[in-house]
């Protein structure tokens, strides 16, 4: 323990807090609060507002971190399934999105404007491009080929805000759905889905660090004569 606890705090320290928040931090300052800013507020004043908010919140999920034990064991099912019920606890104690939330959210602003169905399309691709979400299904294909479907049914470009046709394209879609075996009443289960992903990326992303840093550590005089300890026998909590 005593090599362990040295590493951690003489090398690239395994700060949990890195891992639970390091996707908020590079997101817009909206995402830390579900309701706008009250209005007359000065800039100051708004940027205090959000400074404490965003430390409560950074603070409330250390809090969760320093109850829970999490092991880092990316191959362990049952470790990766703690860690994401620790996240989950931690994001909704904080008052902090989901990956799907926040993807919604993204989907929301980004596409808030878009007129036609084939521009909004095009965004969505874009969007899961830049967020790394793989589509294994090959969805946007069928999207796409359901929008020509019916565009060469109306002989027009969709628009949005055509309510009839628009329900031309919702059946195509549920075709689709159908197809694939996505069902609505299934969403909730493939949220979990990408939240077990996302925790074990994220244990495996801590697993890396922390051999990195054993292994930089090792070479320095003072730990020359100390074993290097399991990963999976850190305890997170003891450096937070």
């Amino acid at each position: 323990m005593a090599f362990s606890t040295r590493l951690l705090y003489k090398s690239r320290q395994l700060y949990v807090s890195q891992a639970v928040l390091r996707q908020e931090v590079a997101i817009p300052v909206r995402f830390y609060s579900k309701e706008a800013s009250p209005p007359g507020l000065k800039g100051d004043e708004i940027l205090k507002n959000i400074f404490v908010e965003v430390k409560n919140k950074f603070e409330t999920a250390l809090g969760i971190f320093r109850k829970e034990k999490i092991t880092i064991d990316p191959d362990d099912p049952a470790a990766v399934s703690q860690y994401a019920n620790v996240m989950k606890t931690a994001r909704e104690k904080g008052g902090l999105f989901s990956e799907s939330q926040r993807i919604k959210y993204t989907i929301e602003t980004r596409t808030q404007g878009i007129p036609d169905v084939r521009t909004y399309l095009l965004t969505l691709k874009e969007i899961r491009s830049k967020r790394g979400l793989t589509d294994e299904l090959g969805a946007e294909a069928m999207m796409m080929g359901a929008l020509d479907i019916v565009e060469k049914e109306i002989k027009k470009p969709l628009m949005r805000d055509d309510k009839k046709s628009m329900a031309l394209l919702t059946a195509e879609f549920d075709k689709i759905n159908k197809k694939l075996g996505i069902r609505k009443e299934d969403l909730p289960k493939y949220e979990e889905q990408l939240e077990l992903k996302i925790a074990k990326a994220q244990l495996e992303e801590l697993k890396k660090d922390a051999l990195e840093a054993m292994e930089t550590q090792k070479k320095r005089y003072e730990f020359k004569d100390e074993a290097m300890p399991d990963v999976k026998s850190l305890d997170i909590r003891n450096f937070i």
